[in-house]
């Protein structure tokens, strides 16, 4: 029997740069394709070489970290991924995922941080995850207010995020960092914190 195969962009480790998790070192295994298509996107998952499930875990083995976090474009919609990801817990790694949210996350997987997207609100009316670690909005709008109600009443998550988005290669710290004042006024409601890639200011990976 053949060995399964993945749409890999890279693999490497650095140090988780956003989220609840910052500075914790970590493998990252990138996935091609996604099912959504963001302009602000800063990858480019449609770049790609197919790897056997042995190229990966040897690429894996080069590096220290036991943190492994799943990311892409969109690792959900990976064909066989469950296989790669049994491969990975038998080797006794902790498994992160980054995902968009729209596609039910595999059982082996021991934290989510999903990042919902604006752009395809009406995707996350009729679908998507009931419960994560932590979600993550990019403000890419200024009317990105009552997304973010919805997500929260769709998404129980133990933390709220709000990230900047990057354009040109500029941030909207202000307008982020105003809607989480609006967010954060709001009495018995979750409180949300501010994201940002750090992993760019300090010029790592």
């Amino acid at each position: 029997m053949s060995e399964p195969i993945f749409r890999i962009v890279e693999i490497f480790e650095t140090l988780q740069g956003e989220g609840y998790n910052t500075g914790m070192p970590s493998v990252f295994i990138r996935f091609g394709k996604c099912n959504l298509a963001c302009h602000w996107c800063d990858t480019n998952y449609q770049q790609f070489e197919m790897m056997t499930l042995t190229q990966i875990m040897d690429q894996v083995y080069d590096y220290s970290a036991k943190n492994i976090i799943i990311t892409g474009g969109e690792p959900t919609i990976q064909p066989q991924l469950e296989i790669l990801l049994n491969r990975l817990k038998s080797e006794g790694y902790f498994i992160a995922i980054e995902t968009n949210g729209l596609r039910a996350v595999p059982e082996q997987i021991d934290y989510i941080a999903t990042s919902p997207k604006r752009l395809y609100a009406n995707a996350y009316d009729k679908t998507c995850l009931s419960a994560a670690d932590e979600v993550r909005i990019v403000v890419d709008s200024d009317d990105i207010f009552s997304f973010c109600e919805i997500i929260e009443q769709k998404i129980r998550a133990k933390r709220y995020y709000l990230s900047p988005c990057e354009q040109n290669g500029e941030m909207n710290i202000l307008a982020t960092i105003t809607l989480l004042g609006k967010l954060n006024a709001r009495p018995n409601q979750p409180h949300w914190q501010l994201s940002i890639q750090t992993h760019k200011l300090c010029g790592i990976d």
